[in-house]
């Protein structure tokens, strides 16, 4: 997936097009999360979509819920989406930072390696 410390490193143009796919795994990851949000509430809240959308995305930013919450089935699915929501957004902030922490390593390997000490 990524190049080999002792591979130079791609070019700029090459480290834009992987950026863009770890993108679109994050915008998966989001998008898939959103759903199941939305699903939950709809099913289980009785909310309609605008609303069951507001709360989902709401507790996927961290926000937190908008209204109160008719049934304990809804009570029990929106804390269980929110420690999900957790994980999820920690997962998607480190897909859209590999490409570039490892570049930036891979740079600073590189430029030791070119200067002759390790």
């Amino acid at each position: 997936m990524f190049e080999h410390r002792r591979l130079p490193l791609i070019t700029t143009r090459a480290f834009a097009w992987r950026q863009l796919k770890f993108l679109a795994v994050a915008l998966v990851i989001v998008s898939l999360s959103l759903g199941v949000g939305v699903w939950g509430y709809m099913r289980l809240a009785g909310l309609d979509f605008p609303d069951a959308f507001l709360n989902a995305s709401m507790i996927l930013g961290g926000m937190g819920p908008v209204g109160d919450l008719p049934t304990d089935a809804a009570k029990f699915f929106a804390s269980f989406y929110a420690l999900y929501s957790g994980i999820a957004l920690l997962t998607t902030v480190a897909v859209l930072l590999a490409p570039l922490v490892h570049r930036m390593l891979h740079a600073l390997h590189v430029e030791e390696e070119e200067g002759g000490a390790e």
